[in-house]
């Protein structure tokens, strides 16, 4: 059975660090091996003892507890494995991490998720800086056993992953599992994390998942395709449709740069996706061709405009496909 840690006072460990660490010397003339492996065992437990015992244990008495306690210290911060393995007092540090990621719901990210899901934004260069505490580099610069605490506690989180679990099982393709487990938290955030664990650990989810978005029109929004107020790895399917074939095929960079310039608001009433009510029939923000792109429209930013859906089937409805037309519908049947 394993060792557990026991934490005292730290100042006394460290004294009897020293004691073990200045009696092994002798050892060192000592031929046979075996002999100094097993006199540095009593260091090791020590040592253990005395990394747990730097916070105490009033505040976290767990190993677990002991490591959210030093990611929510220091939060927005890249924390090796090591220093987890120092504070928590046990090997297996990466499994209590992994707890609470998925039954505690906890947005820890390692470096090689942290990797996957920025690198695709990066190389089409629709991201830049996540959060005034972190930057892309940051993310992109983490080892695979360095992680990072990216926000508030989720406590739907548990939930989802039986979820999850479920359709990770599917013998469908990866994209069609990542849909499938979008549409089942429709409206809801839900983290890189999770997708990734959707498509059993393919490297090619942040791929896949942009492709529901740019090429089947799905409305996956995330904080670097148009929704500054959404966390840094979280995404939203924000409402079950597809977009008509014709307003597909945006440039994120293209479909960023009109959102911002409309001040993230429907142009005819204004409303944002900060203003949804349960009973509200606007529940996102899209994007419409002035010139209808299936008439040869460009997406060029000049045509393109930000509608809420529902204002966007209006439009639609009215066969609207010119500058003058609709700007003219605009005046006459909007209050911005």
């Amino acid at each position: 059975m394993a060792r557990r840690v026991k934490i005292g006072d730290p100042a006394q460990l460290q004294q009897q660090l020293i004691k073990l660490l200045n009696d092994f010397e002798k050892r060192l003339d000592d031929g046979d091996l075996r002999d100094q492996v097993k006199a540095l065992v009593p260091a090791v437990y020590v040592l253990r003892d005395l990394g747990s015992s730097l916070i105490p244990e009033v505040q976290a008495s767990s190993a677990r507890d002991r490591i959210l306690y030093y990611l929510k210290k220091y939060k927005f911060t890249v924390i090796s494995g090591d220093e987890l393995a120092v504070v928590s007092g046990i090997s297996e540090y990466a499994r209590r991490v992994r707890e609470l990621r998925v039954e505690y719901g906890w947005p820890i990210y390692s470096g090689m998720t942290a990797r996957e899901m920025l690198g695709e934004e990066t190389e089409k260069g629709t991201a830049d800086l996540i959060t005034p505490q972190l930057s892309t580099s940051d993310m992109l610069s983490m080892s695979t056993d360095d992680y990072i605490l990216v926000g508030e506690q989720d406590r739907d989180a548990a939930h989802r992953w039986n979820i999850a679990n479920d359709i990770r099982k599917l013998d469908i393709s990866i994209r069609d599992r990542l849909l499938q487990y979008l549409r089942s938290n429709v409206g809801k955030s839900v983290t890189g994390e999770e997708l990734k664990y959707v498509a059993k650990g393919a490297q090619s989810w942040p791929r896949r998942t942009r492709e529901l978005r740019t090429e089947e029109g799905w409305p996956v929004a995330t904080r670097n395709s148009g929704r500054p107020d959404l966390p840094v790895g979280v995404y939203v399917l924000e409402a079950d449709r597809q977009a008509a074939p014709h307003d597909r095929k945006i440039p994120d960079p293209v479909r960023v740069n009109v959102l911002e310039r409309d001040n993230f608001k429907c142009r005819c009433c204004g409303w944002n996706p900060s203003e949804q009510k349960p009973e509200d029939p606007r529940t996102l923000l899209e994007l419409h061709h002035i010139k209808h792109h299936a008439e040869g429209g460009s997406n060029e930013e000049d045509n393109i405009i930000t509608l809420c859906n529902v204002h966007h089937d209006d439009v639609h409805r009215q066969k609207i496909n010119t500058n003058s037309d609709l700007y003219q519908w605009l005046e006459e049947n909007c209050s911005t």
